[in-house]
């Protein structure tokens, strides 16, 4: 029998109106803004109502490093979702928005897979309610305030030369990486070198996931740095007047899209900061209204949990006062294989030792997602080439690590093959042994937090950095960031900023080549390595099969 693509299970579908998911939640349908009949916004006066609530439980999903083989992080959110459900808990999924370049590129959709997806899988992947634009937009009205004040006079004395902010787009285009605008004479201004990032990289985007609310998301905006004048004065948003116009762009994107699931279970998009660029969390504001709503949400962070769960904690729980309850670390059999090296191509046949070889990328998860104070459980995303002895490999290793994997079969099962997990992550959380605590404390010097989180969770012997970037960090200590979080940017691929070193590697060092000051969004982004804040696209892009069929139907999306 042939299997089902995700996105023919999803056009398959029997989609309730979004109505009858917020009935679910006790969300009355005049507070759901509809987009079609299967999503709606939420809207802020609900959202203000139920402030004072009791919250439910969170549980965080994350992973081992990404591999060309998958791993499933997002489809055993879901899946998880609906099996916690299934055993009669009230839970909520709160998952990111998907990027357009991705989806284009080669890492494609953010619904899920098999069937434990998040449906309208198509929009959700595409256009969905526009939150996307309305950051763009957003973004790049700075932008173009920014060349126009210079162009009338520039009456803030900015220097050209150290204009910090950049432009965006929802695609990866690495040709806008490096460029030069304003060309063409004096009418069109004074020529400079700037570029484009992807909108996920934005600090838009990282505002609108970490804001509370509008009144919080334009003052926000309004602290972001986008310049310095000759004597080096910072120049904020708020300085060019375009902190008003940029909240009202961002009025409805603020609003958390509710959407549901397969098995007709409620879920949270919203928001999409990538995690090895920017700190890869889905919106506070989601996640607040979700706790607020239901007894267990279910939320992931991006990548490895060296990423995703190090600024989910670091970042995100630290701004929104959140404590998770316990964590579920994916993995899978042939992701062990091939950080046992293991070639892609030959992850079909049994191989029990390299499945071993290849574990303790998992066991350097565990322990360190575990040092956050937070109860952890493996789950084995299960595929159909997985054999009994592989599978009992890994367990066999995680409970070594003092922990259990459970096996989980959720894509091929939907909730029905995931029950063991939900009532495990339940157990978990009512056991009351989570102690979440920040890797590090805010008074800790800049320099220092980043040598705890290259220490302690990369296992790297050192941080190289160039005396100018310690004196920048030095500098806005004094100017009083010192006790701003920090965004590592790094490869997702590996602990270190290498890609090609996989497992679980000692000894190696993390070299800073810029950091950059998120004054608004309340972090300092720290990019290691190689690492693009621009992706490009890869030889055989997906866009070359995305189509529409004879139907009308989307194809090619997965």
């Amino acid at each position: 029998m042939a299997v089902k693509t995700d996105i023919e299970i999803a056009r398959e579908a029997k989609k309730k109106p979004i109505q009858e998911i917020g009935a679910k939640l006790g969300i009355p349908s005049e507070h759901l803004l509809p987009y079609g009949h299967d999503k709606a916004k939420v809207g802020q006066d609900f959202i203000k109502s139920i402030a004072g609530r009791t919250e439910g439980k969170l549980i965080l999903v994350t992973a081992i490093n990404p591999t060309p083989a998958g791993e499933g992080k997002t489809t055993t959110t879901v899946g998880l979702g609906d099996g916690l459900n299934r055993i009669g808990k009230k839970a909520v999924v709160c998952i990111r928005e998907a990027s357009l370049g991705p989806n284009f590129g080669m890492k494609g959709g953010a619904a899920g897979g098999g069937y434990a997806q998040v449906v309208p899988m198509e929009e959700m992947n595409l256009h969905f309610t526009g939150d996307f634009h309305a950051i763009t937009s957003a973004h790049n009205l700075l932008s173009a305030m920014i060349d126009n004040h210079i162009y009338w006079g520039n009456e803030l004395d900015i220097d050209a030369r150290r204009i910090v902010w950049r432009r965006v787009m929802d695609m990866n285009d690495r040709a806008l990486r490096d460029m030069v605008v304003n060309l063409g004479g004096v009418s069109n201004g004074f020529p400079r070198q700037t570029g484009f990032d992807i909108t996920v990289a934005s600090e838009v985007m990282a505002i609108l996931c970490l804001s509370n609310d509008l009144e919080d998301l334009q003052k926000r905006l309004g602290d972001i740095v986008v310049a310095y004048t000759r004597a080096k004065k910072p120049i904020y948003c708020r300085d060019l007047k375009a902190d008003g116009a940029m909240t009202v762009l961002l009025k409805d994107a603020m609003q958390p899209n509710l959407v549901q699931t397969l098995e007709n279970n409620p879920a949270f998009v919203h928001g999409g900061p990538f995690a090895n660029i920017a700190h890869g969390c889905n919106s506070v504001i989601a996640t607040k209204t979700a706790l607020r709503l239901g007894e267990y949400v279910v939320t992931e962070a991006g990548f490895g949990a060296d990423l995703g769960a190090e600024k989910f904690f670091d970042i995100k729980c630290r701004k929104a006062g959140l404590k998770p309850s316990a964590a579920v670390i994916v993995a899978t059999v042939r992701a062990m294989k091939m950080n046992g090296g293991v070639a892609k191509a030959d992850l079909g046949a049994e191989n029990v030792e390299a499945v071993k070889k290849g574990c303790p990328n998992l066991g350097r998860h565990i322990s360190n997602v575990k040092s956050f104070g937070v109860p952890v459980v493996v789950a084995i995303n299960h595929f159909f080439s997985d054999t009994d002895a592989e599978v009992q490999a890994v367990k066999e290793f995680v409970a070594a690590q003092g922990a259990e994997a459970i096996l989980c079969k959720h894509w091929a099962q939907g909730s029905a093959g995931i029950e063991d997990l939900a009532h495990k992550v339940v157990a978990l959380a009512e056991s009351g042994a989570a102690s979440f605590a920040p890797l590090y404390g805010d008074d800790l010097p800049l320099f220092q937090k980043i040598e705890t989180i290259a220490k302690r969770i990369y296992h790297a012997d050192e941080v190289l950095a160039d005396k100018s970037i310690r004196d920048q960090l030095k500098a806005w200590e004094a100017a009083g960031y010192g006790h701003l979080p920090i965004c590592m940017a790094k490869t997702q691929y590996s602990f270190s900023t290498d890609p090609n070193l996989r497992g679980a590697p000692t000894g190696h060092s993390v070299p800073v080549r810029e950091v950059r000051l998120s004054a608004g969004a309340g972090f300092i982004v720290v990019i290691c390595g190689e690492i693009m804040t621009m992706p490009g696209l890869p030889k055989v892009p997906s866009a070359e099969v995305i189509r529409l069929n004879d139907q009308g139907h989307v194809e090619g999306l997965f």
